[in-house]
């Protein structure tokens, strides 16, 4: 190693330590391992270029183990990506750009929110799918616009969670060339040595993934970490998994302990690492002039990738113009909004249907207008209707198909589709049953935390699924997704209604949609409209300028509303019945709109919603009353199961005079 490979080396290790120090609080034990990897691919073997961070052919680099997110903003920092010192000074303090664990959108140059393990390795097998499909579609010969790899870095921790081992096992079976895995082998997790709960092959395991796996012994040789980087390229039939064995808090008194991950060292202990690792200066956050000199130096060579493939790009656009168009189309977030007044796409067949159905057909008219869509189920799209036809599969021996098999992978496909999406240029969905967003849930709130507008298709939404029995009913799922952030569910009535919450998904930008659909069949309502994009609406109306009382239902239960309201009628009780497919969407409306559609005075309201009533609480009020599930479910024909559990007709007529 170069006296200023060595020291350029030694300047991550610096600046991470002195960052935690500062903030008392963080980890360094794995910036200071993992820091001679870091710069070896980041110097001299990922494509990459700081003046621009965006550009579409550039590598992606995903730091897994975010808790050593210190690591990446000193990379940031060093290579001019717009980090300061003052940015690294300020760690883990309000508003400032260096946050706890990286955050995308957040700090220029993170490609993916990481912090749960493993996240990072379903993203980044995502990222790789996403590359090999859009070189699928449009490379032409002499013209590889699309070929970049993916760079995704983990430890033992993301090692041990399953989602890595969903993700990766999908990764060999594609046959993914361009994915390559750095584990960070230093045997340390937070409560000692990993042999307490974590003994087996890792490289065996890869090994049966389909990975070419290779291994570094000294996680300090630049020279050996340089040289698997290089064989893992040159691998293309198959992903690649590289051990690097290094030691935690390398450098410091702390090396080789537990207590080096997850705390500051020290002042006394980062004393001593800068001495050992023959540091100048004493002083916090100090880099040498020729440090700053080569990796400037570095970053003037890395701009010519760049340069390189505009050039290229600009005789691919002139050669191939009509490409150049689709490629425009591909990355243009705002295409599916001339949707709104296409006649054919909220056209449907006035008979009985179940919304997943309705959501296939609508599936099956997106695809033709957006060609980016992409997206499939785990092993449900015979359930889930969420099969383009005529798209062709996504497998190791066809890129370019939309169709993608997840196999039965719930936790990985959500966070597979959310490295599609943070690849750019692809509109992805993933499909699975709804009682099994318990298994989605972690990556779905990754998806609302980075502001990713992944489509989640949840079928089979409540007791309708029936036989099944309450293992596959879903009761507190829609409860548990309405309380995230920035996360909107949407629970269709008919197939306008499914059409809006297709027509929102597809046209939101910064926020992940999770469709919520039936197994059974349902009416199509006459009083549905375009209105369900605001989330709540009228849609059968009270004959009284102020109704007597509402009733509130989503999905299945508006049709028992309706049903409800003509019984009330003939008794003399006057109700208005509103739709609610998305609380989200409602609440988002001004209160002006929300007033006219739920006016405080009428305080005698019902809430019709086959699952738990928690949440509805705001809407019913201290006067008013739900007919929702108290339980979990049984196992019986769907119609004996809706009786069994009160949701007829007759108990929602009781409910409304219980409150008048």
């Amino acid at each position: 190693m170069s006296n200023i490979d060595n020291m350029s080396v030694n300047a991550i290790r610096v600046l991470s330590a002195d960052g935690v120090q500062k903030a008392n609080s963080g980890h360094p034990g794995l910036p200071l391992g993992a820091a001679p990897m870091a710069y070896e691919l980041w110097a001299k073997h990922m494509k990459h270029n700081p003046a621009n961070p965006k550009w579409p052919n550039r590598d992606r680099f995903i730091l897994s183990g975010g808790h050593g997110s210190m690591l990446l903003y000193s990379l940031l920092h060093l290579f001019g990506y717009g980090l300061t010192i003052e940015d690294l000074s300020q760690f883990r303090q309000e508003d400032s750009l260096t946050p706890g664990h990286p955050e995308y959108g957040h700090t220029v140059g993170v490609e993916a929110t990481t912090g749960p393990l493993g996240a990072g390795m379903a993203m980044a097998v995502g990222m790789a799918m996403a590359e090999a499909h859009l070189a699928a579609k449009f490379n032409k010969e002499g013209y590889p616009i699309v070929d970049h790899y993916t760079y995704v870095l983990g430890g033992d921790g993301c090692m041990m969670e399953g989602i890595t081992s969903e993700a990766m096992s999908l990764a060999g079976t594609l046959g993914l060339g361009k994915l390559i895995v750095l584990y960070d082998s230093n045997k340390i997790s937070i409560e000692g040595d990993t042999d307490i709960a974590f003994t087996e092959d890792v490289k065996k395991r890869f090994e049966a993934f389909g990975f070419q796996t290779l291994v570094v012994e000294d996680g300090n040789n630049l020279e050996e970490i340089g040289a698997a980087i290089e064989e893992a390229k040159a691998d293309l039939s198959r992903p690649s998994m590289i051990t690097i064995k290094t030691k935690i808090g390398y450098g410091s008194p702390k090396e080789g302990l537990a207590s080096a991950h997850g705390e500051p060292l020290g002042a006394d202990n980062i004393r001593a690492m800068k001495e050992r690792l023959g540091w100048p200066s004493q002083d916090a956050f100090y880099v040498p002039e020729e440090v700053y000199d080569n990796y400037n130096k570095l970053a003037k060579e890395l701009a010519k990738d760049e340069a390189n493939w505009n050039a290229l790009f600009d005789k691919y656009s002139k050669e191939y113009p009509d490409m150049k168009a689709l490629w425009d189309k591909y990355h243009d977030e705002n295409v599916a909004k001339d949707l709104f007044d296409d006649e054919d796409f909220w056209a449907f067949e006035d008979k009985a249907d179940a919304t997943r159905n309705l959501s296939g057909k609508m599936i099956n008219k997106i695809k033709n207008h957006l060609p980016n869509l992409i997206g499939g189920s785990a092993d449900l799209a015979p359930s889930t209707k969420t099969y383009m036809t005529d798209m062709g599969d996504f497998s190791k021996n066809d890129y370019a198909g939309r169709n993608l098999h997840f196999g039965v992978r719930e936790l990985a496909m959500a966070g597979i589709g959310n490295g599609l999406m943070l690849h750019g240029g692809l509109r992805a969905y993933v499909a699975t049953f709804f009682v099994f967003s318990d298994y989605v849930k972690p990556m779905a709130r990754l998806s609302a935390l980075m502001g990713v507008p992944l489509t989640y298709v949840l079928t089979h939404d409540s007791i309708g699924v029936g036989e099944d029995g309450p293992t596959h009913e879903p009761i507190e799922q829609l409860a548990m997704l309405r309380a995230m952030p920035n996360f909107t569910v949407f629970r269709p009535a008919d197939a306008t209604e499914c059409a809006a919450g297709w027509y929102y998904a597809i046209t939101s930008t910064k926020t992940p949609t999770a469709l919520v659909l039936t197994r059974q069949n349902l009416p199509q309502l006459s009083g549905s409209s375009k209105e369900a994009l605001k989330g709540g609406y009228i849609i059968s109306d009270s004959k009284k300028e102020t109704p007597d009382a509402i009733i509130l239902a989503s999905g299945s239960e508006v049709e028992l509303g309706i049903h409800a309201q003509a019984e009330l009628e003939k008794e003399g009780i006057d109700v208005r019945v509103i739709s609610m497919p998305s609380m989200d969407l409602f609440e988002a409306q001004p209160e002006e709109y929300k007033e006219s559609i739920l006016p405080k005075k009428v305080r005698a309201r019902v809430a019709v919603e086959a699952a738990t009533d928690f949440g509805w609480g705001k809407y019913v009020g201290l006067d008013g009353t739900t007919v929702t599930m108290k339980g979990f479910g049984a196992s019986a024909p769907a119609g004996i199961l809706f009786k069994k559990f009160g949701f007829t007709t007759e108990n929602v007529v009781n409910a409304v005079k219980s409150v008048l």
